[in-house]
């Protein structure tokens, strides 16, 4: 047990390069099941997809238990929110009849992409352009993830009771005029949650969209190694290292 034990650790946490392919092939299989969790939302499958979800479940409980076992605190391991979103995408899973209201919330599944310092210095090291780019792909990510969590609500709190949202698609297509504040006004929220939820996306919803939007075009830091002290991550316009105070040459495009 003990030799399983420190082979996982290793492979989740190692420096080596089966190590390494190892997450990527995580990381891999977390993009192909997110976008199938997606897809499947948007469309009616068939009945295999009883099957497929429950070997999704069985990969994804597995790899559950792996990182609990080898964690250091498996308590605070249990109550991190990469964790529950976890555990609420396995029971979705499991029990598809129960939870088919809230299957739309596997996709949070994607905030645990990007969220692995081991995962990231991988792709740090092996892909210059994710280096590079870094924050505006996390960013992206980011924006994504909050897109569908919005449009999961309104088809979770819409769907039984308003004959404008008939599937994921028209949940999607309310929640992203919404945000862009276009409002067409062809598909409006019944009731008086959904007038709530209207009203929660529009002041709290829109503000957050925004600064996701602009963490993507104008980023509030950039990376630029400081050749003294090592810190790569400063203020656009940033002439001195704020750590060490020494004078930066950060490549700028001019005004």
């Amino acid at each position: 047990m003990n030799t399983l034990h420190g082979r996982l650790k290793g492979l989740y946490n190692g420096t080596s390069h089966t190590s390494s392919l190892f997450r990527f092939g995580l990381l891999a299989f977390d993009v192909i099941t997110i976008t199938y969790f997606i897809v499947s939302s948007m469309v009616s499958l068939g009945p295999w997809t009883i099957l497929l979800d429950f070997f999704i479940a069985g990969v994804l409980g597995t790899d559950f238990a792996a990182r609990l076992w080898i964690a250091r605190n498996r308590f605070r391991h249990l109550m991190n929110v990469a964790s529950l979103v976890d555990i609420i995408v396995i029971v979705t899973l499991l029990v598809p009849l129960i939870a088919e209201n809230f299957a739309f919330l596997r996709v949070v599944r994607a905030l645990r992409l990007l969220r692995s310092y081991r995962v990231l210095k991988d792709l740090r090291k092996e892909f210059p352009y994710f280096a590079k780019h870094e924050d505006i792909i996390q960013s992206i990510v980011n924006l994504s993830v909050f897109i569908f969590f919005i449009t999961a609500l309104v088809y979770v709190m819409q769907v039984s009771v308003n004959d404008d949202i008939s599937n994921y698609v028209d949940a999607l297509y309310f929640t992203v005029t919404t945000l862009t504040t276009t409002g067409f006004g062809d598909i409006t929220l019944h009731g008086t949650s959904g007038h709530l939820l209207s009203v929660v996306i529009m002041v709290v919803g829109v503000g957050l969209f925004l600064r996701l939007i602009q963490t993507i075009f104008h980023p509030t830091k950039v990376r630029h190694t400081c050749p003294t002290c090592g810190l790569n991550r400063h203020d656009p316009d940033a002439v001195h290292c704020k750590h060490c105070g020494v004078v930066l040459n950060i490549e700028t495009e001019g005004e």
